[in-house]
């Protein structure tokens, strides 16, 4: 079958011309794009273990995609794919192991350590000449630990509010389902396909915030990641990189509609008087919160609070200076004030959910508000589980931190202290595990495993070894 679309190559095999076509190209332009994107699946492999490499939103119209073992070195193949003959080509680092598929991912399986390494997928364009690139790190460990706490929730997304904005009107970046182990983040303005200028980061522990050199002074950004845009002019592209413990990092891009044909003044970010404001942000397990409302009209004549689809929690009439609860909601204490501010005490993540707040006026007019809670859910108590075996005479030792909770950082404590790793000692990916080989005397005493998030902090009892 004859290959069209190839850079003919004399006294060439096809897999060479399509080296020969990978190198050409190379050479006019290599760049980072934020059209796809790779994703590891699972998180965490040991030996003999397969894994995929999972491609999201692989750039259409492709003359080919190669996946390479490093970084940039074509001589590095493990397979080429040629998307309009179906054709597949084998590299030198194709081990037999490797499946490629049409969506660009990768399947290696039985994996063992010398797969250990950095893994790029290059998507050569048909029409500009171009070189898209994405790359990904594998580990592969010895064994794959299981303490309880590998499981993470849901990704990430970001969601434009509203979803297109007015020429000089303001719109929110919203993250929903922040990774309850963030570290920080940084917020980056794509200045064309292939760059990015920094805006800002933020540091959870520190509540630190560094301004980058795109940063205008109509960004603002708060601690869940959420990104507040002010006088939008033009379309934009961000980008967010959340930085997770573990050192694992995950990027997700959106990009600002902007609809000239909208009027500023039908922005209800810019516009609507009446605001909802949960007070604190961000509340804990067991705190209470207050949703405090601004610019109540003044000829409400009686105004409700719902959550959800459940009957309304509470309700209010002005000309009768009444009001009547739903019952489960009397009984927690929770208190209403006339200006619509609803006080919630004792909260728990039952609670989370969108609250809105429905009043009527003097003119029979029916308005609504709205008001999203996220209760931050605090880490249950750890415990320590030992696994002590004698192989060939070395005793070894593995300490498992077990934990119901994802998403969290975990460390170890020896004796009262911060546990100083030894060369006999070996944590697991996440740090849920600790193994000592050739267990010896000054490895005795008591061990403990503190679990943590943004939230909250718990620690194990101790146990001791021997």
């Amino acid at each position: 079958m004859e290959v069209s679309s190839m850079i003919p190559c004399k006294g060439c095999t096809p897999w060479q011309g399509l080296l020969f076509t990978a190198s050409i190209l190379t050479c006019w332009h290599l760049s980072t794009t934020d059209r796809f994107a790779v994703q590891t699946v699972p998180l965490y492999v040991a030996n003999g273990d397969s894994i995929l490499f999972l491609v999201r939103n692989l750039p259409k119209n492709l003359l080919s995609f190669a996946w390479i073992k490093g970084k940039t070195s074509m001589n590095d193949a493990i397979i080429v794919y040629v998307p309009n003959i179906n054709l597949t080509v084998p590299g030198r680092f194709h081990s037999g192991r490797e499946t490629v598929y049409g969506n660009g991912s990768l399947l290696i399986q039985n994996v063992n350590q010398k797969d250990t390494g950095f893994y790029s997928l290059l998507a050569f364009h048909r029409r500009t000449d171009t070189v898209s690139q994405i790359g990904t790190y594998l580990y592969v460990n010895n064994i794959l630990w299981t303490c309880g706490c590998l499981t993470f929730s849901p990704r990430p997304t970001i969601e434009s509010v509203p979803p297109s904005v007015p020429h000089g009107g303001n719109l929110f970046l919203v993250v929903r389902s922040p990774p309850e182990n963030m570290v920080g983040f940084i917020w980056y303005k794509w200045m064309n396909s292939f760059s990015r200028v920094e805006v800002g980061r933020y540091i959870v522990d520190k509540k630190s915030t560094e301004l980058g050199p795109a940063y205008t002074g109509r960004e603002t950004w708060y601690s869940d990641g959420t990104l507040l845009l002010r006088s939008v002019t033009q379309e934009e592209s961000y980008c967010i990189q959340i930085q997770r413990t573990f050192r694992e990092t995950e990027e997700i891009t959106v990009k600002v509609q902007v609809d000239a044909s909208l009027s500023v003044f039908c922005n209800p970010l810019t516009a609507s008087p009446l605001m909802i404001q949960p007070v604190p942000r961000y509340p804990s397990e067991g705190e209470s919160v207050l949703f405090e409302v601004h610019n109540l009209p003044e000829d409400v004549e009686a105004f409700y609070w719902y959550i959800g689809l459940n009957p309304r929690i509470v309700q209010y009439f002005r000309s009768r200076n009444s009001v009547s609860w739903f019952p489960t909601y009397r009984k927690r204490g929770w208190m209403l004030y006339n200006n619509g501010s609803l006080m919630l005490r004792g909260i728990t993540v039952k609670d989370n959910g969108k609250y809105t707040l429905l009043f009527s006026t003097k003119h029979h007019e029916i308005e609504k508000a709205e008001v999203e809670l996220h209760v931050n859910k605090s880490v249950t108590q750890p415990f320590v589980r030992i696994t002590d075996t004698v192989i060939a005479g070395q005793r070894s030792v593995t300490f498992s931190c077990i934990s119901r909770d994802t998403d969290i950082s975990i460390r170890w404590i020896f004796n009262n202290q911060n546990l100083k790793l030894t060369e006999s000692m070996t944590l697991s990916p996440t740090k849920c595990g600790l193994r000592i080989d050739s267990a010896k005397r000054e490895n005795a005493g008591e061990y403990k495993c503190e679990v943590s998030n943004r939230f909250s902090s718990k620690t194990s009892p101790p146990v001791f070894w021997p």
